[in-house]
């Protein structure tokens, strides 16, 4: 049996995390000897606050390390009801209440549960680069459609509503977006909830990992809390990894109908099955106990942020919007687009701007094209202001070493 025809033609219809692919190919440069500043990881340089370890180290030595129920222990979904109606103003109760290995596998299970061959997903581009690939293993149809750069790179209602069909099964949310940063307030994100009231039979799955990463004094709001006659169809999904700098311990957990959460549990259950014990323990000391020091950090990503926005602003054929969460800047490098490497290499697109710049500066971006809109990359600013500042100044060098 040849290689090829072993394996599952289901391969064919996903594509490898651009992220992860990134990420690898720094490393493979770093372990050469290469001078590489990775700013392509998804993920806070911060520790996991010591309160959080410790809860863990006690639940390990009170031997918390059995199979738990398959969609999560009481604790933890008592916990996530608690944290619904205490920032969200959402009532849920725990029979509605869902635990996973991360917040993918919410995604995933959800779609997995509820799509049909024909089934259309709205995802609002630039996207998280797992959502259209989640949808196509599920059997389901993408219909990308675009949060203009103009826009701040927020979706306007009525692009929304044009895309809105009778195969139209799921809308995707995402607020603040990773990769723009963007983060909807309440009025406009009710411009959006206004179209989805006229169309009954459009489900919501409304990604909130970035919840907690806000600046300026934004108030973050969602959807089902703008808009109360959608919760009914609205399945809220957070989890602990950015917020509480949780990303190795892998718990995402979401809240919605009784019906749909019925139909993840069986999915998880014949897939990963539950949660690790001891995570699930040091995530209920995550959203019960002390919350100061989430403030505190957001103070350093904010810092970070206006100097990372500053400094590609002052690179030539670079603009950088400001955004309002996550840990991400969007800039377009649109101005770069035809100009020429030193060494020839003609910039065609995003794409070949970000090998290049990896390949002369050792700077590690993701190129836009992997989150549906180009001309852009993505920047990761959760990592130290030293690392920043250096791969800023190499972007504003590589810039200025293009020409036309």
């Amino acid at each position: 049996m040849s290689g090829s025809s072993f394996l599952s033609e289901t391969l064919s219809r996903v594509k490898p995390s651009a992220t992860i692919a990134i990420s690898d190919k720094a490393r493979e440069l770093r372990e050469a000897g290469v001078d590489v500043i990775g700013l392509s990881a998804g993920e806070p340089d911060f520790d996991t606050p010591d309160n959080i370890k410790q809860a863990a180290v006690e639940a390990i030595n009170r031997g918390e390390t059995k199979y738990t129920a398959v969609n999560g222990i009481t604790e933890l979904k008592e916990a996530i009801c608690d944290k619904f109606k205490r920032d969200n103003d959402l009532s849920y109760t725990q029979d509605q209440c869902f635990v996973a290995p991360g917040g993918k596998p919410v995604i995933y299970d959800a779609l997995m549960a509820t799509l049909n061959p024909g089934d259309e997903v709205i995802i609002p581009a630039p996207y998280w680069v797992s959502y259209p690939d989640m949808v196509r293993l599920a059997g389901g149809t993408s219909v990308i459609i675009e949060a203009k750069a103009e826009d701040g790179f927020k979706l306007q209602p009525e692009t929304l509503e044009a895309a809105i069909t009778d195969k139209t099964k799921w809308f995707i949310f995402n607020s603040p977006s990773n990769p723009s940063g963007a983060a909807y307030t309440a009025d406009e994100l009710k411009k959006l909830t206004d179209v989805l009231v006229r169309y009954p039979d459009v489900w919501i799955l409304t990604d909130d990992m970035y919840e907690h990463l806000v600046y300026d004094n934004f108030t973050f709001a969602t959807p089902a809390q703008v808009e109360p006659s959608l919760y009914v169809r609205t399945l809220t999904m957070n989890g602990v990894s950015k917020a509480y700098a949780m990303t190795g311990w892998r718990i995402g957990y979401c809240a919605g109908p009784v019906q749909l959460i019925k139909a993840m549990t069986k999915i998880q259950s014949q897939s990963t099955s539950n949660p690790s014990s001891i995570s699930q323990w040091a995530a209920v000391e995550a959203l019960n106990g002390p919350q100061d020091y989430i403030a505190e950090r957001n103070a350093v990503f904010k810092t970070r942020r206006d100097m990372v926005v500053d400094m590609l602003n002052q690179a030539e054929g670079i603009e950088c919007l400001t955004p309002e969460g996550a840990f991400y800047v969007y800039p377009s490098c649109s101005g770069c687009i035809g100009k020429s490497t030193p060494g020839g290499q003609v910039i065609e697109n995003d794409e070949t701007f970000a090998t290049a710049l990896l390949e002369a500066e050792g700077v590690a971006v993701v190129h836009g094209a992997a989150f549906g809109l180009s001309p852009h990359f993505r920047i990761s600013y959760a990592t130290s202001d030293e690392n920043l500042k250096e791969a800023c100044t190499r972007i504003q060098r590589f810039c200025a070493s293009l020409k036309k």
